[in-house]
């Protein structure tokens, strides 16, 4: 699985507005150059992601001095899945192509479930994760597993 620049700077922003959303200062719009420090992202880059993820219902926007950014729903209820679909799309792309739109012959056919199985394994993982887990550090069981297993780091 490879995930663009664009979706790690999209979940790093939103766990640092859940953790503001429960930290001291709570309920305050959070600025772009805030989350950009806090981060360390490129400002200019965070404010088009900021801006897809308004587009997309993750967060709400207000303008002027004591304007920010806010999440849109609780953490708990924004999944990882949800913030990458809303940054690059549907998770699992053959060629720009949806697994299920393939149409492998012969030996090759069963490529086909193959991509649809990783796409249901990343799924299941992407949807238990919400962004406030992350935001907490307080991960899922079932990842917390798969994390101890020493070849998941190779």
């Amino acid at each position: 699985m490879r995930l663009s620049a664009r979706v790690d700077y999209a979940l790093r922003a939103a766990a640092e507005l859940a953790a503001k959303a429960s930290g001291p200062g709570r309920g305050r719009p959070v600025t772009a150059d805030q989350i950009a420090r806090a981060q360390e992202i490129p400002p200019k880059f965070l404010e088009s992601i900021l801006l897809q993820l308004r587009r997309g219902g993750i967060v709400h926007a207000q303008r002027g001095p004591e304007g920010g950014y806010w999440l849109a729903r609780p953490a708990e209820e924004i999944s990882l899945a949800e913030v990458i679909r809303v940054i690059d799309g549907p998770l699992a792309h053959v060629r720009g192509q949806r697994p299920e739109q393939l149409g492998y012959h012969g030996p090759a056919r069963a490529l086909q479930e193959v991509w649809i199985a990783l796409r249901a394994s990343e799924r299941e993982i992407l949807d238990l994760v919400s962004v406030a887990d992350v935001a907490a550090g307080t991960l899922p069981a079932r990842v917390t597993e798969l994390v101890a297993d020493p070849r998941a780091w190779i």
